[in-house]
């Protein structure tokens, strides 16, 4: 009897999953990640009702929705995949049909088939199942630093490196983008809806960890802390790269957005750039004689105001107060003026009309180019090399004028006749006989020449 039961069972099962069967997904909601597929029945296909549940005959046709992906396990390997929306036709199963393919073909198959199912009293002894994933942005994450995290602020105008730390929260969102990976490592052979509340706090904790990195790289991209929500994709490039490892390469999801709603350091770091940023402006002499000349004027203002003590008696502190300080506005304007860059040759050979003699005293103020290079020096020597002022080179004029033609640059005079007078230009060595040199200067070895002529 029990022989005759197994022919009947494996022959029943057998036939009743020849039939072709339909399999689609309903609309995944925002918390689904993976679900399995349902087999389309109703009440008019009824021999199809009587089917196993985890079989998957030749010939069956799997619906795929925009969003989604579907894969194939059979006997607990992916042997399909599909994340194209549309119709897809299973036709490699290694369930046959009657009713797809070769009737003769698939004749065979089925009693071989029915032959193996007997073997084991009638059971299929097959599992084949379809999985849907959800393929969209999975959005409305949120995340908050429960702890400062610390990041470093480098501002290269005023030279300030230091780490403070800061608090900010927001949202962001990832998704599926390798559906195998995720079903392998991550959710498996499900019966139920994997959601994403199962996988949503492991994801926000590395999450976390991975943002002190992140914040390091926005911070070596010279963004300023303050500034970081308006970079929020360099911010979600680095946390992908930093999460890559447990993210992509093994769960098979990426972060595609991630906003800020707000970021603060605390009020001490924030008062601490800001005195840092102040005193570094003050560097300047220019802003420093502007601080000290405003920070005087209202010390005016206060001590005419002043009826208790006196004006005479607040003027007289304030005066004490700048003696004590050993510097003035008047003084700090000064050297903002010497630090201030030399006009360019062009500038200062050209003419203004602002007052007579300006053109003169801008080409005084260009100054002598030293053999080393450095221009505008105004001195007898050389302030980067300390080397002296050349000698001036030609005959001298009745006016104060150096020329070297015929006649004088300045005031048109000719040349005075007379034997020429001897001086190195180099060393400005001048011989006993100024009419007759040596043929070098005993102090440098430089040749006399028509450069060495005074007048």
């Amino acid at each position: 009897m029990g022989l005759i039961r197994s022919i009947v069972a494996a022959a029943g099962s057998g036939m009743a999953d020849q039939w072709r069967e339909y399999f689609y997904c309903d609309s995944l909601e925002t918390n689904v990640l993976v679900t399995k597929g349902k087999k389309r029945t109703n009440k008019r296909s009824a021999g199809n009702n009587k089917g196993e549940e985890n079989i998957i005959s030749n010939g069956s046709v799997i619906a795929v929705n925009e969003g989604q992906c579907m894969i194939i396990v059979d006997q607990g390997k992916i042997v399909e995949f599909c994340a194209e929306a549309g119709e897809f036709t299973y036709d490699t199963s290694s369930e046959p049909s009657l009713f797809y393919g070769n009737l003769g073909e698939n004749l065979t198959k089925t009693f071989a088939m029915v032959g193996k199912r007997f073997t084991f009293a009638g059971d299929t002894a097959k599992d084949q199942r379809i999985y849907f994933f959800n393929t969209k942005e999975i959005m409305g994450n949120k995340y908050g630093t429960a702890n400062p995290v610390p990041f470093r602020v480098v501002d290269e105008n005023i030279g300030l490196d230091i780490d403070i730390s800061l608090r900010c929260n927001g949202e962001y969102s990832y998704k599926i983008v390798d559906p195998l990976l995720f079903y392998t490592n991550v959710c498996g052979n499900v019966v139920e809806d994997y959601e994403r509340e199962k996988l949503d706090s492991q994801l926000k904790a590395e999450l976390m960890t991975a943002l002190q990195p992140a914040f390091a790289r926005i911070s070596a991209m010279g963004i300023r802390y303050s500034a970081v929500p308006a970079h929020t994709q360099e911010l979600s490039e680095a946390l992908n790269d930093i999460l890559s490892a447990k993210w992509s390469e093994l769960r098979g999801i990426e972060i595609v957005s991630f906003g800020v709603n707000a970021i603060k350091a605390s009020a001490e770091d924030e008062a601490m750039i800001k005195e840092l940023q102040k005193s570094a402006v003050l560097r300047n002499p220019n802003m420093a004689a502007a601080t000290l000349v405003g920070a005087q004027a209202e010390a005016m203002k206060s001590a005419a105001s002043n009826t208790s003590t006196g004006p005479m008696m607040a003027f007289a502190g304030m005066n004490m107060a700048t003696q004590a300080g050993g510097m003035n506005a008047q003084q700090l304007f000064q050297m903002g003026q010497q630090a201030a860059p030399a006009p360019s040759p062009a500038a200062a050979s050209a003419p203004s009309s602002a007052a007579p003699g300006a053109g003169a005293a801008a080409k005084t103020e260009a100054g002598w180019e030293c053999s080393c290079g450095k221009k505008g020096n105004t001195g007898k020597f050389c302030s980067e090399c300390g080397a002296q002022k050349p000698a001036a080179q030609g005959w001298t004029c009745a006016c104060g004028a150096v020329n070297k033609g015929k006649f004088c640059s300045e005031c048109g005079a000719k040349k005075p006749a007379g034997e020429p007078l001897y001086k190195c230009d180099k060393c400005g060595w001048e011989p006993e006989d100024p009419k007759n040199p040596p043929k070098f200067c005993p102090e440098c070895g430089d040749p006399f020449n028509d450069d060495d002529i005074l007048k």
